[in-house]
């Protein structure tokens, strides 16, 4: 753990950043010189099989650096904010126990808010498919698409401004 004292450490570090942006690499490098445990903080790659244009760490990097919350889901199964907030505090309080910090990477700012602000997004999740149905029944919803496929930038003006 080289010069590092054990309690000046923190009891989590967020590293933050668009796609392809080196998080993975920076973490990479962190795991060699500090006792930390990586979390994914992707809202992609919480899927399997999401491998194309997520900048997914490869299997070198993975060896390297295994990831939690990686490859969890079926691209058919929901995940809510709420249940990656679950998922990660779980998996920290995993961590921290076994004498170590969690790092968490990723770039699905969301997910990071949940953590740090506490976010309730547990009423996305109850809510499920009514929020799609609400906006649909108002008719702004279908406007703006129809205006969006049609290219018709003034009416997706006029939709999103009707309420």
């Amino acid at each position: 753990m080289n010069d590092v004292s054990k309690a000046s450490l923190p009891k989590a570090i967020f590293l933050m950043g668009p796609t392809a942006s080196g998080k993975t690499a920076l973490a990479i490098e962190l795991r060699k010189v500090l006792p930390v445990e990586l979390i994914s903080v992707d809202s992609a790659l919480i899927y399997r099989g999401m491998d194309i244009g997520t900048a997914k760490p490869n299997a070198d990097e993975l060896k390297a650096a295994p990831h939690r919350l990686l490859d969890i889901r079926d691209p058919s199964q929901a995940y809510s904010a709420a249940d990656f907030r679950r998922d990660a505090l779980a998996q920290m309080a995993e961590i921290t126990a076994a004498g170590r910090i969690p790092l968490l990477v990723g770039g699905t700012m969301l997910y990071f808010k949940a953590l740090l602000e506490r976010v309730i997004a547990a009423a996305f999740s109850r809510s499920g498919s009514q929020i799609p149905d609400r906006a649909a029944s108002s008719g702004a919803w279908m406007g703006g698409v129809a205006s969006a496929t049609s290219g018709d930038r003034s009416g997706c003006r006029r939709a999103n401004s009707s309420k």
